[in-house]
């Protein structure tokens, strides 16, 4: 018994110390459930490199640290990777990254179509090979399978995604020594076709859905008509405001609006967070009447819309009376196009959520106001206006301009 009892102690013993050679550079230690000296190397850049030895006695773990300490020396110095890893081992790092980063409140809408790309197209491919292997034939191989998969070309801001996300991948790889820092990361094209703009509505098609919608609400043969309800009032709130769909829209709550005044008169201001940052918009007057019916028709216990707002809900707007709200209204806004004739404009584009956006600061520009308050309000900014309106600009203002 006392034998025993002498070996557990020295077991305990053994797996408190830390051993420390080379100046510190290897430290030698005992991981738990272990009887093998583990050996924690210290890189150049500060980055540990953890190692079994696979040696009981210290002495020669001792021995054997330093043995796997100048063989990776020697695979830096060669430009050799020091560990060997498969493009799919690399991109699972890369989501669980991204999924903590969600965790932490710093999700992004970008990361979002990261996560889709490296799962749909990425991974798919790439899985099983080796990450440090990667050679432009692979890459143009990939672009060939992307073709047959997604059915077309794609255009070249799915092309830019698909690279950012690949870049992604590649980079961290890199940053762990998976890919030696002067060998070349073979590049994805970003050459497709331009995507086409969005159709706009006109203000006459605007005045004319905004009236449809009233009577195709009320619809109760369908399949969850309450739906079409909720949907009138989130159409009405993107053609009001011109905030982006989804997003920003969605996880808006009633706790978000305020009034804004200014002497006499009064506002109403939403807060959202989206892409560029938290921001206050102003919504147009007539967005109030479509508050009112939407709290009453959710039946909230206000006597006035001032009253809900000074109570600072902590509930989303854009819910159903019993609290559901739908993960978007795409496939039911594509059904209101259909039903309203909308769908295509005069060129034969298809309309979408985000062609509501389009159609405000289209609208917005024709009625004269300035590109800088366009910009605060739909939180992009004047470069990206001026890209895609500088064309429409002179026409907007035909008027003005052959006077």
């Amino acid at each position: 018994m006392n034998n025993l009892q002498s070996f557990f102690k020295e077991e305990q013993n053994r797996a408190s110390q830390l051993h420390h050679l080379l100046d510190g550079k290897i430290t030698l230690y005992i991981r738990p459930k272990s009887i093998h000296w583990q050996a924690r190397i210290t890189m150049p850049s500060g980055e540990y490199i953890r190692l079994s030895t696979g040696q009981y006695d210290l002495d020669e773990a001792k021995t054997q640290a330093v043995i796997l300490y100048e063989t990776i020396k020697t695979k830096i110095r060669m430009g050799t990777p020091l560990r060997v890893k498969t493009f799919g081992d690399v991109a699972r790092l890369v989501l669980k990254d991204i999924r903590a980063s969600k965790t932490l409140n710093k999700h992004k809408k970008i990361y979002r179509d990261y996560v889709f790309v490296i799962q749909k197209y990425l991974l798919p491919f790439f899985d099983k090979k080796k990450i440090a292997e990667l050679t432009a034939t692979d890459i143009a191989e990939f672009e060939q399978w992307r073709v047959s998969v997604m059915g077309k070309i794609p255009k070249a801001s799915t092309e830019q995604n698909h690279s950012s996300a690949y870049n992604r991948i590649m980079n961290f790889a890199r940053s762990m020594a998976y890919i030696p820092s002067d060998k070349p990361i073979p590049p994805m094209k970003v050459d497709g076709p331009k995507g086409q703009p969005r159709p706009a509505f006109t203000q006459q098609e605007v005045d004319y859905l905004l009236e449809y919608m009233k009577t195709w609400e009320e619809a109760d043969d369908v399949f969850y008509p309450e739906n079409r309800k909720l949907c009138r009032c989130y159409v009405e709130f993107l053609i009001y405001t011109g905030i982006r769909h989804g997003t920003e829209a969605l996880p808006v709550r009633w706790k978000h609006l305020q009034w804004h005044y200014i002497k006499d008169k009064k506002y109403l201001k939403v807060w959202v967070s989206g892409k560029t940052g938290p921001r206050f918009l102003i919504a147009k007057h007539a967005f109030i009447e479509s508050l009112v019916r939407l709290y009453k028709w959710q039946g909230l216990k206000y006597e006035t819309l001032d009253d809900l707002m000074n109570a600072r809900l902590d509930k989303k707007v854009f819910v159903t009376p019993d609290g559901y709200q739908p993960r978007d209204f795409r496939t039911l806004f594509v059904s209101l196009m259909k039903c309203s004739n909308l769908l295509k404009n005069e060129a034969d584009l298809t309309r979408t959520l985000y062609s509501l956006r389009h159609t405000y600061a289209t609208i917005a520009l024709s009625e004269g106001l300035d590109i800088h308050t366009l910009a605060r309000q739909m939180g992009t900014s004047i470069t990206m206006l001026e890209k895609h309106y500088s064309k429409i600009t002179p026409m907007l203002s035909a008027e003005k301009l052959a006077f």
